[in-house]
């Protein structure tokens, strides 16, 4: 009976000690929780940066001097590296075939004038035979009239008489008619060779002209770049020429704006550089003239300014480092850069509106450093003060319910 006892007592310590089933709990899952999103705000700026752009110095004039005649260099005065002023003698040919031309024309010349003289002694000539021919036919008409009064008195003169003196009237004045063509053939010949002789002479002075061309000056101040002809050469108006001379006291400076900054090409603006042969050093140029079209290959404007290196430090074929303030005639909207997500279908920034989050495509333009921070200009539906995610991704998806949490020390709206 103990026993029994005892066991009972065993049993129910051993019930009491075991653990209580776990009640069954539904499955239903949790409400999403809305996620915070740090905003900023589109910033409306005007774009003031600068870039660096490559450029090159060319001279300010730039002439190949070539011989206009084929000649032979006779003299050469200036070399490599020369200074000369405009007018100066660079060098002199010879061309004997020339001075046998202009000998040739000269001799046509003296032998025109020759000619001009016995035209003009056959004209005097020929004037003093019609005078002469005019008192003889004076003489016989006076004659003629004297006899033909004469003769109205019957048995004073011989009828026979007057007719003779009638023909003599009439054949002085043919001889007459004749010597006054003769006297204008004659001035017609003279007039003829007047105009020989000045064409001859024409054929002088152009000989003389050609001859000019084997003196060759310098057609401005300048420094000789290159020389390629020595005494005894032949000299020939194409092919490889026998000088090239520069004007280096202002240089222009060519660069090449792409086309995005085109709008920052400010007339009599002046534009810093830097040149790999002056470390340390800046130089500086004014805006004077562009191209007003675009490369169709490298989408670019050639602009040209004016560099003053009166001192010669500088020299054309440099290749300087151009500082180009870029800006833009109106202000633009400006984002972080880390505002801006990208996908392989997509640009966008996320707007918030109302606490709801908003994909807008937008379209990257140029950075810029405003007041220590960096930002990247944008081109889309956008507004100055647009609220937008501080950090882009696509995991937040447009028409997602936020909570919108603002940085502390964000400036609302734009600039």
């Amino acid at each position: 009976m103990k026993k029994l006892l005892f066991g009972l007592i065993i049993a129910c310590a051993a019930c009491g000690s075991s653990p209580k089933p776990q009640a069954q709990t539904s499955s239903s899952p949790a409400p999403p929780q809305t996620p915070t999103v740090n905003v900023t705000t589109v910033q409306s700026l005007e774009l003031n940066r600068q870039i660096k752009l490559p450029g090159e110095l060319q001279a300010w004039q730039d002439t190949a001097i070539y011989a206009k005649v084929q000649s032979f260099v006779e003299e050469i005065r200036v070399d490599r590296g020369s200074i000369v002023k405009r007018g100066q003698l660079l060098a002199r040919l010879r061309a004997p075939e020339l001075d046998t031309q202009r000998s040739e024309a000269e001799a046509k010349v003296r032998a025109a004038q020759s000619q001009q003289v016995e035209a003009l002694a056959r004209v005097s000539s020929i004037r003093a035979q019609r005078l002469e021919a005019e008192a003889k036919l004076a003489g016989d008409e006076a004659t003629y009239q004297r006899l033909k009064s004469a003769s109205a008195t019957p048995g004073v003169v011989a009828g026979n008489d007057v007719e003779i003196a009638q023909r003599s009237v009439e054949a002085g004045r043919a001889r007459i008619q004749l010597w006054q063509e003769n006297e204008k053939a004659a001035q017609a010949q003279v007039k003829a060779l007047e105009g020989s002789e000045q064409a001859l002479r024409e054929a002088v002075r152009s000989a003389q002209n050609i001859e000019a061309y084997l003196r060759i000056t310098a057609p401005f101040d300048g420094v000789i770049a290159e020389r390629n002809a020595h005494p005894g050469s032949l000299a020939t108006p194409s092919g490889v020429p026998m000088l090239r001379l520069q004007q280096v006291s202002r240089l222009r400076l060519v660069v090449s704006v792409p086309e995005s900054e085109v709008a920052s090409v400010k007339p009599n603006a002046t534009v810093k550089f830097t040149l790999p042969a002056f470390p340390g050093e800046t130089f500086t140029g004014v805006i004077t003239r562009s191209s007003r079209s675009l490369d169709a290959k490298t989408r670019t404007m050639p602009v040209e300014l004016d560099v003053e290196n009166s001192r010669g430090r500088l020299a054309p074929g440099m290749f300087p480092e151009v500082f180009w303030s870029a800006n833009r005639p109106r202000p633009s909207l400006f984002v972080s850069p880390t505002a801006i997500a990208t996908t392989t279908e997509r640009t966008f920034v996320i707007r918030t509106r109302d606490g709801v989050a908003e994909w807008v495509d937008i379209k990257r333009g140029a950075s810029m450093n405003h007041q220590g921070a960096d930002l990247i200009e944008v081109f889309g539906d956008l507004a100055p003060g647009d609220q937008i995610a501080v950090r882009g991704t696509d995991e937040l998806r447009s028409g997602t319910r936020v909570n919108v949490k603002q940085p502390q020390g964000q400036t609302q709206g734009g600039k």
